[in-house]
């Protein structure tokens, strides 16, 4: 073989493994980079998830409690449970043997109820 043609051959080769060598090493940045942003997802995904699963829990908690009254229905309660009307219509008078008064039980807990 000619020695011209051996070296020829040589800087060929030699310039496809630079060749392969650079793509290989653009293709290794481009896999870092993925694998960096999956990562980020990875990581950005369970936080949303854990938010989720938060919020989530945070609403179920929120409809087990019952909606607590204001004080002025707090106070309108009370005076029904010591006997007396806090309806429009009995306001103030006596409740004969404490005897359920459907007014009165509208007037302190009839909003409450509607909201649900």
């Amino acid at each position: 073989m000619d020695k011209r043609a051996l070296y020829d051959q040589i800087h060929r080769v030699e310039s496809r493994i630079s060749s392969m060598g650079t793509d290989i090493k653009e293709i290794q940045g481009k896999m870092d980079e993925l694998i960096e942003e999956n990562t980020n997802l990875q990581i950005e995904n369970q936080h949303l998830r854990d938010r989720i699963d938060f919020l989530v829990k945070e609403k179920e908690d929120s409809q087990k409690q019952e909606p607590e009254m204001s004080k002025s229905r707090l106070n309108l309660q009370k005076l029904y449970e010591d006997g007396f009307h806090v309806c429009n219509v009995y306001y103030g008078s006596r409740r004969v043997d404490d005897e359920p008064c459907v007014f009165c039980i509208d007037v302190i807990y009839g909003e409450r109820d509607r909201k649900n």
